[in-house]
């Protein structure tokens, strides 16, 4: 009871720090809108309506998945910057457990830009969603941001030791849009990726939010992506308990 305590407390002080900040209400609204906007501009050379409205739904995550990559990465940076990763090291609550909360705070401010890439969408490029199935449309969106969270989550973890990890998430943020098929349909990939896009949840998620608009069955996808995303959890978790019991072994922690 007190760890789930720790973790909500933790989650909403952070998602109230998030909520007013400038720059996270700017990447989380604007950046999308402007990704959102150079996709469908491409697919609408065409003037394939289809094309269009798998477009949308994917830009549509794509937010969410920005909101992780490049902060999730540079969250224990920040607190290197500001002297306090000793401390969060050093305290009680496993190292974990506090970024856990963090990464999810981030991932939920991102579920603002899917309604805004939504009605950017509608009132620009006049794509009206139709979704067939709006519960499970609803459950994939909220799924989609559990998974990325753990995924931002498992990329946290990594740049304890390492000082320049956080530069992991801005290599990852453009090839994600391709790789968990956001903007470009999975089959269109070279042969050998196709692995790495079935390996990320959100790839699972974002085709449950297609499936859940044409009114196909989404029980599959979705519970691939159940299953992918408590992966990430975990090895995040041993992850994070081998670097840190590693700097104290070898009294190099370089934390600040």
């Amino acid at each position: 009871m007190t760890r789930l305590r720790q973790l909500v407390v933790c989650f909403w002080l952070q998602f109230k720090i998030l909520l007013f900040s400038p720059f996270e209400g700017f990447s989380a609204v604007v950046f999308p809108l402007m990704f959102a906007t150079a996709a469908l501009l491409v697919y609408r050379v065409n003037g394939d309506p289809e094309a269009m409205l798998y477009a949308g739904i994917g830009a549509a995550a794509m937010g969410i998945w920005t909101s992780q990559t490049v902060s999730a990465t540079t969250l224990v940076q920040r607190e290197r910057r500001a002297g306090t990763l000793e401390l969060v090291v050093a305290a009680p609550t496993p190292f974990s457990l506090v970024l856990l909360p963090i990464t999810c705070a981030m991932a939920t401010i991102g579920l603002y830009s899917v309604l805004a890439t939504i009605l950017w969408d509608w009132w620009l490029f006049d794509i009206a969603l139709h979704i067939e199935n709006w519960p499970v449309f609803v459950l994939s969106i909220l799924m989609a941001t559990v998974t990325i969270a753990l995924f931002g989550f498992l990329l946290s973890v990594s740049a304890v030791r390492y000082r320049t990890s956080w530069a992991l998430g801005a290599a990852l943020e453009y090839p994600g849009w391709l790789l968990c098929g956001f903007v470009v349909p999975l089959d269109l990939l070279p042969d050998v990726l196709r692995p790495i896009s079935r390996a990320l949840a959100p790839t699972w998620a974002v085709e449950g939010m297609r499936a859940a608009a044409a009114g196909k069955s989404a029980r599959g996808d979705l519970a691939i992506c159940g299953a992918v995303g408590p992966a990430y959890a975990a090895l995040a978790g041993w992850l994070g308990v081998r670097l840190i019991n590693a700097a104290r072994r070898d009294a190099t922690p370089a934390l600040s």
